[in-house]
């Protein structure tokens, strides 16, 4: 019964913004871009919210903790096929996953201590686990919506799975061959090089031989199009281009014309 008298409750806004955890400029702000708008305005201007705006501010709220935009957030709550049901058992489940994630992670650490402290021996795979499982939640967080938007929930759970159960060397080695491969970009925008060049073959090369490590098998078409999501997803782009600006560019005019090279009979690699 209480919780039902709550459900039909209605907030001014300093009262709403002290029950969610937010500024009432940053409310404000929310009506201003359509992402939350109150119930209604009273006659003398105030802001009232209610039941349905305390649904909808938690699932932003959750999004945003999940590392969603804004113009993201508004565009899935929005959309006419919206389930808020469902949406609340993805984000359980990404925060599950997470909470796995960490809690791993500070086994590792702890074990670590341990044989730091001469109690314990571990193995090489078991000093990488958890720093794996932190990489793959960081990844999850900046660039999992978008590429489950465009290849699907199956094969990116099926490229964590492969992570997973890579060896303590292999996955030592993709991350070597990833930082060498952002240094290899740098220069050659740095050097101005041309993405039609041999360098730039070379690297496009590279990038193909990292993506195999966690996908299997690299297909020119998927190869292709997650080039161009680096240059179309600001979250991307920034990763390749956070010392050098244009590396983001630069990989996915080389990889389009490396393919095009091949594709024309004109080698390429």
């Amino acid at each position: 019964m209480d919780k039902a008298v709550d459900r039909v409750k209605e907030y001014t806004v300093g009262r709403f913004a002290q029950l969610v955890g937010v500024s009432v400029r940053t409310l404000r702000y929310y009506d201003e871009l359509g992402l939350l708008r109150p119930r209604r305005v009273t006659d003398a201007g105030y802001r009232v919210y209610g039941a349905a705006e305390v649904d909808r501010m938690q699932q932003i709220l959750l999004y945003r903790a999940m590392g969603v935009g804004l113009s993201a957030i508004a565009q899935i709550l929005d959309a006419p096929d919206f389930d808020r049901r469902a949406a609340l058992r993805r984000h359980l489940a990404a925060l599950e996953e997470r909470q796995r994630g960490t809690a791993l992670l500070i086994q590792t650490v702890r074990q670590t201590l341990r044989e730091e402290e001469g109690e314990i021996a571990m193995s090489d795979l078991e000093k990488f686990e958890g720093l794996k499982e932190s990489w793959l939640r960081e990844n999850e967080d900046a660039y999992g919506k978008e590429a489950r938007a465009a290849y699907g929930d199956g094969p990116v759970n099926e490229t964590a799975a492969l992570l997973r159960g890579m060896s303590a060397e292999r996955f030592a080695a993709m991350r070597a061959l990833e930082k060498e491969l952002l240094a290899g970009l740098e220069a050659a925008v740095l050097a101005g090089k041309l993405p039609e060049g041999e360098e730039a073959r070379a690297l496009a090369a590279k990038h193909r031989e990292w993506l195999a490590y966690s996908w299997g098998t690299v297909a020119p078409a998927a190869h292709r199009g997650l080039a161009d999501i680096y240059v179309r997803d600001a979250r991307f782009t920034a990763c390749y281009d956070r010392s050098v600006p244009g590396c983001a560019r630069f990989l996915r005019d080389a990889v389009h014309a490396w393919y095009e090279m091949k594709e024309s009979g004109r080698g390429g690699g």
